[in-house]
């Protein structure tokens, strides 16, 4: 295979991907995680504060935007590292869940 071919098959390939659109777009994902990490975490105190308890749902939440983006990378490229981060975050998420759902289940008047 000569260099052209192999040039005309990568452009071919990224023929309609624009590089600095994915760079912009990754770039505001990662803001929106870390300023959602911030909000949950401002409400997470000040529930603490006013003595609402723990609401683990915020995490559970927050949690799940990294989780469903590492399936969806290992859905793309099946690398492992990938997985081994999906499947840490979904245990994440399935903890958080499981401990909010019982909060509410154990703080609720209905018998």
């Amino acid at each position: 295979m000569t260099k052209e071919e192999i040039l005309e098959k990568s452009r071919e390939k990224n023929k309609k991907k624009d590089p600095f659109e994915a760079e912009i777009l990754n770039l505001g994902n990662r803001y929106a995680c870390i300023s959602a990490g911030i909000l949950a975490t401002i409400f997470f105190v000040a529930q603490i504060l006013v003595g609402g308890g723990l609401n683990y749902g915020l995490y559970a939440v927050l949690f799940s935007m990294p989780m469903a983006g590492f399936w969806v990378r290992y859905a793309k490229t099946k690398r492992r590292r990938e997985l081994l981060l999906a499947l840490c975050y979904s245990v994440m998420v399935l903890m958080l869940a499981a401990a909010h759902l019982y909060n509410l289940i154990s703080s609720s008047t209905i018998v």
